[in-house]
């Protein structure tokens, strides 16, 4: 809805902002937001257009040519706006005025919103990318062509893994968020959800995350859900995929996509849910003179899997040992990968490493840590042998693993 009014003397026109506070938000002309109290403004006018008539059985703005998608929404920056009483950023659009934000969005394809949750991704977890997975399959079961998740970006990561292994999925289901709220001029919400959309149209059968590939507004990247990671705390294009290429890129504004990498296509896998995942599990990052006692709270705790994000070729210090060998001992699985992130796990080149395998530390091979934890809690949640475990964490499942690491890593 388009309005104008009048604070005192002075006259403001623009889109009146969605929510309902004690502030009117108003989208000026200029792509600057302003935020006034209700109750010290008058509202001389207010317009939209008017509907286009159609049928009663058909949906407004349905397009019978365009595909069917679904968004839900979890939250995040991309579901973020300031809020003019505090002047922080919190979680305020549905996934509806997502849509009403971003009228782009019509033009690529028809859209069910649901909001699942609406929370920062900080929030996230087991139990939540639990309920996301059956919410994505059931959707797709009931014929979306495509899945659009709308989320923060600092886990988004996390999420993308655990849908990644939980469900099989024969259209694409994209994951997108956005580094700056939708009410800032520098936002990158419009180009990523446009991309994404897009994504969501095409032929990548598989989970992907969706995000600005340079700091201009010219491209986004398509990353595997299970070799992405947040980069940088607050730049466009913080997100890079580890140890692996892109799969593609999306122009803007044209919206075109380029396939650069494989990928899975539809018929590769048999649609499936394979949902639930094992919360008893750690990520333990070792640094210099870390104490190791850590490894026996979790072991006293009854966790059932740890994974260690070690030094290097992935390491840590002989002090770790006993510890490490006490979790084998009791049947808790025990993963090593690096927080070099870029590279390969090798425990065999090095003294240390060679002791470590001998204690029944299993190498995470070129997994990033926080994927090589949720494939732990994915695969501990299906099998308790552990020679079953082993074989699975290291075996390649959903593209988490390649099979060689380039020299460079991707780096």
């Amino acid at each position: 809805m388009r309005v104008r009014i009048a604070r005192g003397k002075r006259i403001y026109e623009g889109i009146l902002m969605p929510g309902v506070t004690d502030h009117l938000v108003i989208k000026l002309d200029n792509g600057y937001n302003i935020g006034l109290k209700r109750d010290k403004v008058e509202i001389l006018a207010s317009w939209e257009e008017k509907g286009v008539n159609r049928p009663p059985d058909e949906k407004p703005g349905y397009d019978p040519s365009l595909p069917d998608l679904v968004i839900l929404s979890t939250g995040g920056t991309i579901a973020c706006r300031v809020d003019y009483r505090t002047g922080a950023v919190t979680s305020q659009f549905t996934a509806d005025e997502i849509l009403k934000a971003i009228p782009e969005l019509k033009e690529i394809a028809n859209f069910e919103a649901e909001v699942v949750y609406n929370i920062l991704s900080e929030n996230m977890r087991a139990s939540y990318w639990i309920e996301l997975a059956r919410k994505t399959f059931d959707k797709i079961k009931k014929g979306a062509d495509g899945i659009v998740i709308t989320h923060g970006t600092d886990t988004l990561g996390f999420t993308a893994a655990a849908l990644a292994f939980m469900v099989r999925t024969p259209v694409p289901i994209v994951l997108v968020g956005s580094q700056r709220s939708a009410d800032r001029p520098s936002s990158d919400s419009t180009m990523n959800a446009c991309c994404a959309a897009k994504v969501a149209t095409s032929d990548i059968a598989e989970v992907v995350c969706v995000m600005h590939g340079s700091t201009s507004d010219d491209f986004c990247l398509i990353h595997r859900g299970v070799k992405v990671r947040k980069m940088h705390t607050s730049r466009r294009d913080a997100f890079r995929s580890i140890n692996a290429n892109p799969i593609g890129r999306v122009s803007y504004p044209d919206l075109r996509i380029e396939i650069c990498g494989p990928h899975l296509k539809p018929g590769d896998v048999e649609p499936a849910l394979y949902d639930g995942l094992e919360q008893r599990c750690a990520l333990v990052k070792y640094y210099p003179g870390a104490d190791p006692e850590i490894l026996d709270f979790y072991r006293e705790k009854g966790y059932r899997g740890i994974v260690i994000e070690g030094t290097g070729l992935g390491h840590t210090s002989k002090l770790w040992f006993d510890p490490i060998k006490r979790l084998v001992d009791e049947g808790v699985v025990v993963v090593m990968t690096s927080q070099c992130l870029y590279g390969r796990v090798c425990d065999r080149v090095y003294d240390t490493g060679r002791d470590l395998l001998k204690l029944g530390v299993i190498e995470g091979e070129d997994m990033l840590p926080e994927v090589a934890l949720i494939k732990l809690m994915w695969v501990l949640n299906r099998e308790d042998d552990p020679e079953k475990v082993s074989q699975l964490m290291k075996t390649n499942l959903v593209g988490e693993i390649t099979d060689s690491t380039d020299i460079f890593g991707g780096f």
